[in-house]
């Protein structure tokens, strides 16, 4: 079955918040910078650091990301949202509170007619939507 991973890029702070989520959802964390990469020598000396691909798995949430910005920088806008299906009550206060750990919650956990939601932009600018 197909399944579709979120790929996130930042501006340098990719790092930082892939820790973020990792203290957020747990799981398994692994970085890849420019040095020490296949693409090492296509890269100019001031991105060597950046990185290049990283990847958190944890249960079946995949979160991807980057450093590797378009020429023309990042805009954060609201034209991506990550929906997290959890399981349980547990996982959706957990995820939440974590999640919103110096963000902005839009509309705390409630009871929706199809179950519990929510949504929250966290500290790097990324909108949630939490179901349960």
């Amino acid at each position: 079955m197909a399944t579709i991973n979120s790929y996130l890029v930042f501006n340098g702070n990719c790092r930082e918040a892939m820790n973020f989520y990792k203290d957020c959802f747990g799981g398994e964390l692994a970085f890849e910078t420019v040095k020490g990469s296949p693409m090492e020598s296509h890269w100019p000396k001031e991105v060597q650091n950046n990185i290049l691909h990283s990847s958190l798995v944890s249960n079946h949430i995949t979160i991807l990301g980057n450093d590797m910005a378009d020429p023309g920088g990042i805009i954060i806008g609201n034209n991506v949202t990550l929906a997290l299906v959890c399981e349980t009550e547990e996982e959706i206060e957990l995820y939440f509170q974590n999640l919103s750990a110096g963000g902005t919650i839009k509309y705390p956990l409630h009871n929706f007619y199809n179950g519990k939601i929510g949504s929250v932009i966290d500290k790097f600018g990324v909108n949630w939507f939490c179901k349960l």
